[in-house]
């Protein structure tokens, strides 16, 4: 019995990788950044938000292993959707959310840390992040 559900397991984990989703890791044409106030601004955002906010996403082998490549693309696609650093040119009507999502650390994402432990960031970094979005962004509102 254990010996059938394994094989099935197997057999289904074979079978989803010919799902296309999740395989076009494409990455568009950057066409615009913000004016960032500093470079530490700048160096802690590519850190933190851009593999999932900017159009310069590395994909790592496993984000072409379905059911993770699935995943990855949703995060990524919602992502750039919300808040693009890589497409400034155009209206980024989600900017001012940048530096709540960040203040609070609803971002980066928890599950997302243990794959890439360089965007986690100290509190002193990540109070840096905050000012400097708003710094750049011409953000409102006090640093906690």
């Amino acid at each position: 019995m254990l010996f059938r559900m394994l094989l099935c397991l197997a057999v289904a984990g074979v079978l989803i990788q010919v799902v296309p989703f999740g395989r076009n890791h494409s990455n568009p044409a950057v066409t615009g950044e913000p004016v960032w106030d500093s470079p530490r601004t700048r160096e802690l955002a590519r850190r933190a938000c851009y593999n999932c906010h900017s159009n310069e996403t590395a994909w790592p082998w496993y984000t072409n292993v379905a059911p993770v490549s699935w995943l990855v693309q949703r995060d990524v696609n919602g992502g750039r959707s919300h808040l693009n650093f890589s497409e400034w040119d155009t209206s980024q009507i989600q900017a001012d959310d940048v530096v709540e999502e960040a203040q609070t650390g609803g971002m980066p994402p928890w599950f997302y840390l243990p794959m890439h432990p360089e965007a986690r960031l100290t509190q002193e970094e990540r109070r840096a992040l905050v000012l400097g979005f708003r710094k750049s962004f011409g953000v409102i509102g006090s640093v906690k």
